[in-house]
């Protein structure tokens, strides 16, 4: 039995498990291969920023009221950072996509020679969500703490 003080963060921490273990299923059945390090990527669908926040705030509604001040403050911290999982992190991941391709582009193109350091670093190009991988891991948030409200109340 989870305490009842736990459930808010119980809840968060299983939906983000849910969906980074979730992602790794997602490309399974889009390539066909098994690959584990979907457990620990971010970005891909579910988006386990939007399922731990949205979990957060539905458990926090559960327990403490959806008309509550503590819901409120919750709900705010949610729609921040699944807005910035889909708008910026994700613009920001195209933005790297972008320059790896100029580099790259420069390199074939010209005698520039790329041997300073900063050329060498591996840029992560995806680091944040489409819109349906957001909306993927808000279901995923509204979901769990559902499933766990009998096992602590």
């Amino acid at each position: 039995m989870i305490p009842s003080a736990l459930y808010p963060l119980v809840s968060a921490l299983l939906a983000n498990v849910v969906a980074q273990v979730g992602k790794t299923i997602v490309y399974y059945f889009k390539s066909g291969k098994w690959d584990l390090h979907w457990v620990i990527a971010s970005g891909g669908f579910p988006s386990s920023h939007s399922s731990t926040v949205t979990a957060l705030s539905m458990a926090v509604g559960i327990q403490e009221g959806f008309d509550s001040t503590l819901f409120a403050i919750t709900a705010i911290f949610s729609f921040i950072v699944m807005y910035d999982a889909c708008h910026v992190r994700y613009y920001s991941g195209k933005n790297i996509e972008l320059v790896k391709q100029l580099v790259d582009d420069l390199k074939e193109a010209s005698l520039i020679e790329f041997d300073e350091p900063i050329y060498q670093e591996q840029l992560k190009s995806v680091l944040g969500h489409k819109f349906i991988e957001v909306v993927g891991g808000f279901v995923v948030g509204l979901i769990i703490p559902l499933l766990l409200t009998p096992l602590i109340f």
